[in-house]
């Protein structure tokens, strides 16, 4: 109320020229908290606001800040998802072989095999490469507190695990100018680092379960009701390509519908409807594409 009095009692060219200076410094008008550096401070803050820690050192204060806070919360959530995530899936993809060299070190292995070893367990050690890096994360997150922000070491532990999993109490967070350059980097890959790290542990639980359905199905006994049900063309007799594509899916490898766009798609080249497809179904002869051009002028 003070502020509003001592505004209204200026000269119209004193307001003009804390207008002014308002409009210069957009970061210090929008946003209040604990500052540090207008451009680092407005990087920190939008970092905080679209990994979903919000601190709490930063707040939005206009009517516009919090409007446009409102719009950036869930355009950056999803647009640094994506883009982080993929960032973060290749890095993944191009350490994996380095990994299994690494677990293979005293193995005389060649580069055909490692790449089989990759391709087989794939998603094993893209958890295990996702792990790893989030506990360095987590090792450099927490001395560099201890060192530059001067926390206690407990309490830099726990600052580093509140603020990964997105928890964010507000009860401590970067004050210093190095402390917010080194969080926008820090906090960014740490916190998709650990989103990835739970994509592939439940992708690796799917995956475990996947094969467990595989060697069920592959030893059960056959029944006859299996083999009435893996006859599509009903001649009584179940060929070899009818009980692969029973068993693939009885496996979850394919579903009923997948078969049947694939016989749709079987009938449509099967032009002469004699079950099988040969060159003459594939490669239309001068007389049907002469039929198939009357057909198009008509």
């Amino acid at each position: 109320m003070a502020s509003d009095d001592a505004t209204q009692s200026l000269l119209p060219d004193e307001k003009n020229a804390l207008e002014r200076r308002r409009l210069r410094q957009p970061m210090n008008v929008n946003i209040e908290g604990k500052k540090t550096n207008g451009i680092v401070d407005g990087v920190y803050f939008s970092v905080v606001t679209m990994t979903t820690v919000g601190y709490g050192d930063l707040v939005p204060h206009t009517t516009l800040a919090k409007l446009l806070s409102c719009v950036y919360v869930f355009a950056g959530m999803a647009l640094g998802g994506i883009i982080l995530s993929k960032a973060a899936d290749y890095i993944v993809e191009k350490q994996e072989i380095l990994l299994v060299r690494a677990m293979h070190m005293n193995e005389e292995t060649c580069l055909s095999e490692i790449l089989e070893e990759v391709e087989t367990h794939k998603v094993k050690y893209k958890f295990l490469l996702a792990l790893i890096l989030l506990f360095l994360l987590i090792i450099v997150g927490t001395i560099f507190l201890y060192l530059v922000e001067s926390f206690e070491f407990v309490d830099a532990f726990y600052f580093v695990c509140s603020s990964i999993t997105t928890l964010g109490y507000g009860d401590d967070s970067f004050s210093t100018r190095a402390g917010r350059v080194f969080a926008v980097f820090w906090i960014l890959s740490s916190t998709i680092c650990l989103a990835q790290s739970f994509l592939y542990l439940a992708e690796l639980y799917t995956e475990k379960m996947q094969r467990l359905l595989v060697k069920r199905v592959l030893a059960r006994n056959v029944t006859a009701s299996d083999l009435e049900e893996a006859d599509i063309d009903h001649d009584k007799t179940v060929s070899a390509a009818e009980f692969i594509v029973y068993t693939l899916k009885e496996m979850g490898k394919i579903s009923p519908e997948d078969i049947s766009l694939v016989m749709e798609r079987f009938r449509k080249l099967d032009v002469d409807q004699s079950g099988t497809l040969t060159e003459s179904d594939i490669i239309p002869s001068p007389s049907s594409e002469h039929r198939h051009s009357c057909e198009n002028r008509k």
